[in-house]
């Protein structure tokens, strides 16, 4: 049975099994529609918010940002994980105690405030759907590599299946198909992980594996890497090489944009009681942990991997040649990555090899032409987010891992995009037009309202994934950002501060404002190429990238919500005795329509 079966075998029953889950549990009310119904078991619904969670960016694209970039990205690592005990601690229990359906509602409610939550709303639409369009970016890359086409192809067809299980299944169709998409996404990047660490270290534990020694050298598997990296001219892998203060801010916007984002506090109104949404917050950081002490050791081996590749005998021998490349079947992973269009290989100089090495460093160029390679990288293209789904290939693995890796990476971009487009879809029918625009909407207007709201965002989410701000976990930390410059300042405030409404309209337009002109004076007006003034590489404060302005976005909102608050009428008695109520997490609040 030949690769592309195997991979339409594994992805068709994973498919079959969701849609399947999708119709069992079809949602037919609004309160299962929204918050399916309250009845998830905590360790139900952790595993579903590590589902929703772990995204294309976690499963498709982290590993590769690692690989390539080495110590300095393990900001996201740090980011994701520490905002989860942020969210936690500090807001999941509360607002489960508050008892409503979506963080808008919360928002309007406790600053209220009509105009609060519509600024919500529209803060919440903007993070969500930046958001959904890098998991579209990570769908048409797994699409375009497991069906053998275009990238752009892969997308299309996997907004069609995004389509089919989100619109009708709702919250509840959502949590039980993100339970056994856990399921898959988990078991296909440990599995691979556990080979390639038995391979490379003798170890079945890939993080143990990653500090243990390199059976082919002797020598530590990170020392090696390092020492490879160096002979390329090449950062090494352990080393600290960007700038610490736009790191720590990095890390920050990605801690606070966490607990800011609403898919993911959407999650914690799903269960019964206000003890199960801490519990329920502390088992998704267990599932989210089994991936994220994985990833380092992933994007290491990786990298390892494909320098040997192309350099077979050590950066000190010949490059790898364009005769092994086309008929060693080990290679043949290259030539089908080459048709999705994100690697490529050129032979710059005629001597019949690939040369790789970073062609930005003086002392490497140097060297490759002494050695008559050529001045220039001969590997042209090769995109971060194909690492994780090719790293099965690239090391050699069975057929069954990769069809696994297959359907886990699907998994893994699809249970967030559902996760996120149920966000968008309940801001728009349950907060914008039965909360604001008609009050009087029955709730079978308000289902298909926001069905319909999930279709459009669907399709505005497919248009911009075709020419997507950067990788996937790049286009994922800019909604970091915007979460972290509106929806946490404003949650954090209402829950422990007196700060009254204008206050907080005002400091969610400040963060909101500020960090979306941020964002697009580099990396382009609504994302359209060539728009922008700056890039990141040349920021235009300083070191702060755009990927980083959350945290300052953030600090301006406390800021100006602070300051008006001060200038304005304090708030009402009635909603000073709310915020004492809602800061005793015991007992909750059935859910309240409005």
């Amino acid at each position: 049975m030949d690769q592309f079966t195997i991979n339409l075998l594994f992805v068709g029953a994973s498919f079959a099994l969701y849609i399947g889950i999708a119709i069992w549990a079809r949602a037919g009310s609004t309160s299962e529609f929204y918050a399916a119904g309250r009845g998830v078991h905590p360790v139900t619904n952790g595993m579903a918010t590590a589902a929703d969670w772990m995204s294309a960016a976690s499963f498709i694209s982290m590993a590769g940002l690692i690989a390539f970039t080495g110590y300095d990205n393990s900001t996201f690592l740090m980011g994701w994980t520490g905002g989860y005990v942020l969210l936690a601690l500090l807001l999941a229990p509360y607002l489960r105690k508050f008892g409503k359906y979506t963080v808008s509602e919360f928002i309007g409610d406790r600053f209220y405030s009509p105009t609060a939550r519509l600024v919500a709303v529209i803060c919440l639409i903007i993070a969500s759907v930046t958001y959904v369009i890098g998991q579209m970016t990570g769908v048409g890359v797994a699409f375009g590599r497991f069906l053998e086409v275009s990238s752009t192809t892969g997308l299309l067809i996997g907004a069609v299946i995004v389509f089919a299980y989100a619109v009708f299944g709702g919250m509840k169709g959502v949590t039980y198909t993100q339970v056994a998409q856990y399921v898959v996404l988990i078991t296909a990047y440990t599995i691979p992980a556990v080979f390639i660490s038995l391979q490379l270290t003798g170890n079945p534990i890939p993080g143990l594996g990653l500090f243990g020694d390199h059976q082919a050298t002797g020598e530590p598997l990170l020392a090696t890497l390092d020492a490879l990296l160096r002979d390329l001219g090449f950062n090494e892998y352990t080393t600290h090489n960007g700038d610490t203060f736009n790191m720590v801010l990095f890390t920050l916007s990605l801690m606070i944009g966490t607990a800011g984002l609403p898919h993911v506090i959407m999650r914690f109104f799903t269960v019964p009681k206000v003890s199960d949404a801490r519990w329920s917050a502390g088992w998704a950081l267990v599932f989210i942990a089994l991936l994220y002490l994985t990833a380092p050791a992933v994007g290491a081996m990786a990298r390892l991997n494909i320098t040997d590749m192309f350099w077979p005998n050590g950066a000190q021998s010949e490059p790898v040649s364009l005769e092994q490349i086309e008929n060693d079947p080990r290679y043949d992973w290259m030539a089908t990555w080459q048709k999705t269009g994100l690697l490529g290989w050129e032979d710059k100089n005629g001597d019949g090899k690939i040369a790789y090495f970073n062609d930005k460093n003086p002392d490497a160029v140097a060297k490759a032409e002494a050695a008559g390679w050529g001045s220039a990288n001969e590997l042209t293209n090769f995109n971060n987010d194909i690492l994780v789904l090719a790293n099965p290939e690239i090391a050699n693995l069975p057929s069954w891992v990769i069809g696994l890796v297959a359907a886990g990476g699907l998994a893994a971009a699809l249970s967030t995009a559902a996760g996120l487009l149920l966000a968008i879809s309940s801001a728009v029918s349950h907060d914008l037009l039965k909360g604001q625009l008609t009050p009087n909407m029955s709730e079978k207007t308000e289902l298909l309202s926001a069905r319909i709201a999930m279709a459009v965002s669907i399709a505005v989410a497919t248009w911009l994934g075709l020419n997507p701000p950067g990788f996937a976990a790049q286009t994922v930390a800019l909604a970091f950002g915007l979460a972290a410059a509106t929806i946490f300042p404003a949650l954090m405030m209402g829950i422990f501060t007196k700060v009254n409404s204008k206050g907080a309209v005002a400091g969610m337009l400040t963060g909101l404002v500020v960090t979306l002109v941020y964002i697009f004076l580099h990396k382009g007006w609504f994302f359209v190429p060539d728009t922008n003034s700056f890039t990141d590489a040349d920021p235009l404060l300083g070191s702060i990238k755009s990927t980083s302005f959350g945290a300052v976005g953030a600090a301006l909102n406390f800021t100006v919500a602070f300051i008006v608050s001060k200038m304005t009428a304090p708030i009402p008695r009635e909603i000073e005795e709310l915020v004492e109520s809602v800061r005793i997490p015991r007992g909750a609040g059935t859910a309240v329509d409005h």
